[in-house]
């Protein structure tokens, strides 16, 4: 099948994550972790534009116009991999230039380098005209990352298996959050690692593997209740003390933000970013200016919000 680019470009935007509750199994004779998950899409969102083009280049870049360092631009990066990936899959002969523009932090466990997968797939579709299915988006989005397919839906979600087994959680109404961002990223790899070292010393504070990752029905039926603080009785992360032990600062940025007023807080995913949940839109803007007088990074989102989705053709 050969198909021809559309003129002009399309624009896609897709959002960052919040790991709302996060159960680690054990490690596997691969070396990953079967996980139960619920994300949330937050309102800080990744903007990827696709361009016809004769190869394959992608372009990265700040809210500021400004390059990113840390995210690489051949062949390791994520959306790039994507659009090869339709081509592939399409039989479409010709390239494709991307912009990307980065709101998400890096290494930040926020899933801004998934974000920017899912919607390179989106946007290489619509540019090419191929029409796949959202089954076969979803399909294509499982080859690149356990978080990419949750990019693509948006919205809360139980992720299940490596994470990309999902299906739709119910949330009633909208939550605020402050997500206090940090320049220096966390290797998702080295925290699982920590985890299990942790495990393995049988410290009393960690919370032994169960057989089966599982997801606590609390933390639905909190997402379903809509109160921010039956939500914050629910929210945990098996990773979170794994990541303040490779970064003991972040367990005084939790003691701070609760003390600033958060109704709870959490390291998102693998860190460093920290989630904090408020009681309001008004509670938020009082956080965020609190925490951003204290000289953090701190920045009001709510959620959920819609997964990768074309903004301009």
């Amino acid at each position: 099948m050969s198909l021809s680019a559309v003129p002009g470009s399309v624009r896609v935007r897709a959002p960052g994550k919040i790991n709302l509750f996060l159960d680690v199994g054990d490690v596997q004779a691969d070396g990953y972790h079967d996980v139960a998950s619920v994300y949330q899409a937050v309102s800080l969102v990744e903007q990827v534009t696709a361009t016809p083009a004769a190869a394959f280049s992608v372009r990265v870049v700040d809210e500021s116009g400004a390059a990113v360092p840390g995210v690489p631009t051949d062949d390791r990066n994520l959306a790039l991999r994507a659009a090869r990936l339709v081509a592939r899959e399409v039989g479409y002969l010709g390239g494709v230039h991307l912009d990307i523009r980065k709101c998400v932090p890096v290494a930040g466990g926020m899933g801004g380098g998934s974000a920017d997968a899912a919607a390179a797939l989106v946007a290489c579709d619509a540019l090419w005209g191929a029409g796949l299915t959202s089954p076969a988006l979803q399909e294509l989005a499982a080859r690149l990352g356990a978080d990419v397919p949750f990019s693509l839906l948006g919205g809360s979600a139980v992720g299940t298996g490596r994470g990309d087994r999902l299906s739709p959680a119910l949330a009633r109404a909208r939550f605020d959050w402050v997500i206090v961002t940090d320049e220096g990223g966390l290797s998702t790899p080295a925290v699982y690692a920590e985890l299990d070292r942790l495990r393995s010393a049988a410290r009393p504070d960690i919370e032994p593997a169960q057989q089966a990752p599982a997801v606590d029905p609390v933390i639905l039926q909190a997402l379903r209740s809509g109160s921010p603080d039956v939500l914050a009785g629910a929210l945990r992360n098996d990773l979170q003390d794994a990541a303040c032990a490779l970064r003991p600062d972040l367990a005084d940025l939790l003691d701070q933000g609760a003390s600033a007023g958060a109704v709870a807080g959490l390291v998102s995913g693998s860190g460093p970013t920290v989630a904090f949940l408020a009681a309001g839109d008004e509670s938020a803007r009082r956080l965020q200016q609190t925490l951003s007088a204290a000289g953090r990074r701190a920045r009001h989102v709510h959620g959920p919000v819609a997964g990768a989705k074309v903004v301009t053709r």
